[in-house]
């Protein structure tokens, strides 16, 4: 029987959709990740988990700690015919530390980032007048609220979440292989002193911030600082931290417990056990490590990242999270996010609300840009995985998965200079995307293809039903 709550959210589903006009779920390709199966039966990680580096024989496979993103050595130039117009990228941060919410109550390693930031401090125009300043985490004091909430990393000097020294070498690197691509390859970047011509967003999370001051390193080594710019949090589209009752009712839907989402869940109990016996968190938990495997696999995820081992339990270190039990759990995970972002009926209709306004201001700069009136050559976004997640929703990506450190979606707009026609190159992981759409691969799609595409997919009322 349908409660009354359900029937309510599946009216209001319904409500929603036949106002988008055209919106059609394609369903992804039967992958590894896909196919729950492979999830459960398999013996290896979905990928690198243990290192950044990627051997360039292999560049292009998933590294959830360094994803790979567009470089000289692998990159496709277009032919002539095709100039190219603007570029927008929008990424994932780099590595860092686990997130507080996903550290266990005791931890049994160290984590110290006493040669690391991060940095907070005010400037005016006289730089005589302020020093820098960073912060260290406070521990073992005597404010008894402490002892509430666990020593976790126990002595730990770490922001959790923080960017990591190597998560900073490695958004070095990606702007070193940006400025590669777009700047000594195609001489079509803007020069480090033409700041009009380019620009860097972030999120309130200082992680993004972060990331842009490794970044930023790598693409105009000459600079000291960069801007970037910022949305309010009541409004901002790219953490993505917009108030939307209808995408929220989505989303717990997909993940209700009763429903398909709950099976992967029924049937890995076993590992959920061992797990917790190792990291001490109570079966019925109720902040999030049993709803989903999303905690487990940040955790374990960011210490093998960084060297460290896998966990062992405070109480008995005999007891220990064995390789194939974490290779187990980041396949759930990935498992996870394409059931989330793309398997679900509703998955492209939650991401469409989730990202459809900063796909709407994407419109706009391309919109301005074939007009003339877009004086900016290259923009750069840092985000997070639930905003690079949903962007690859809304696109309806084919091969889903959960982006992992550093991943990038890339914006090339190109105009055919025989025809003055516009096109459209989406990359991701350095190359063309590839989606269950209509469209199919997105390398050189008519500009008013691309356009219609997101016009059926993303509502054109979405203020009104995000009330």
């Amino acid at each position: 029987m349908i409660d009354k709550i359900t029937l309510t959210l599946f009216t209001a589903l319904i409500a929603s959709i036949a106002q988008v006009n055209g919106l059609t779920h394609y369903p992804p390709s039967n992958t590894p990740n896909t196919d729950l199966n492979q999830v459960l039966n398999g013996t290896e990680a979905p990928g690198i988990y243990w290192s950044s580096n990627t051997p360039d024989s292999q560049y292009g496979q998933y590294n959830w700690c360094h994803m790979p993103h567009v470089r000289k050595s692998e990159y496709v130039v277009p032919s002539k015919e095709y100039e190219l117009q603007y570029v927008e990228v929008i990424q994932r941060h780099h590595k860092r530390t686990p997130y507080a919410s996903n550290t266990f109550f005791k931890e049994g390693i160290p984590w110290d980032c006493s040669q690391e930031g991060p940095y907070h401090h005010a400037k005016n125009a006289n730089p005589d007048h302020t020093s820098q300043v960073v912060w260290q985490r406070q521990t073992g004091s005597q404010n008894p609220f402490e002892k509430k909430v666990g020593p976790g990393f126990v002595g730990s000097t770490c922001e959790f979440p923080s960017i990591t020294s190597e998560g900073i070498d490695d958004a070095l690197a990606h702007g070193q292989d940006i400025r590669g691509v777009y700047g000594d390859l195609l001489g079509f970047l803007p020069h480090s002193n033409e700041k009009e011509k380019y620009s860097f967003r972030v999120t309130s999370n200082v992680i993004t911030s972060q990331t842009l001051g490794g970044f930023g390193k790598g693409l105009f080594p000459d600079l000291e600082e960069h801007t970037g710019w910022i949305q309010d949090d009541s409004y901002d589209s790219l953490k993505p931290a917009l108030a939307c009752k209808l995408r929220d009712t989505i989303g717990s839907q997909i993940a209700n417990l009763s429903s398909e989402w709950g099976t992967h869940l029924n049937l890995t109990s076993e590992l959920r056990e061992r797990f917790n016996n190792v990291s001490g968190i109570e079966f019925n938990d109720t902040a999030g490590w049993s709803t989903s495997w999303d905690h487990p696999y940040d955790n374990m995820s960011a210490k093998q990242c960084h060297g460290k081992p896998l966990p062992c339990s405070t109480n008995n270190t005999a007891i220990c999270i064995q390789q194939e039990d974490a290779n187990t759990i980041y396949r759930l995970g990935n498992y996870e996010y394409a059931y989330r972002w793309r398997m679900s009926e509703n998955s492209t209709l939650y991401s469409a609300l989730t990202m459809g306004p900063w796909f709407i201001e994407l419109q706009d700069h391309f919109k301005t840009k074939m007009e003339g009136t877009n004086p900016i050559k290259y923009a750069h976004n840092f985000a997070h995985d639930g905003s690079v997640a949903p962007v690859l929703g809304l696109l309806q990506h084919d091969e889903p998965l959960w982006p992992g450190m550093g991943s990038e979606v890339v914006f090339e707009l190109y105009k055919k200079s025989k025809t003055n026609e516009y096109y459209i190159r989406v990359l991701f992981s350095g190359q063309p995307l590839k989606t269950s759409t209509p469209l199919g691969t997105l390398n050189m799609v008519p500009y008013s293809d691309f356009e219609n595409y997101l016009k059926d997919t993303i509502p054109s009322n979405l203020v009104d039903l995000c009330k």
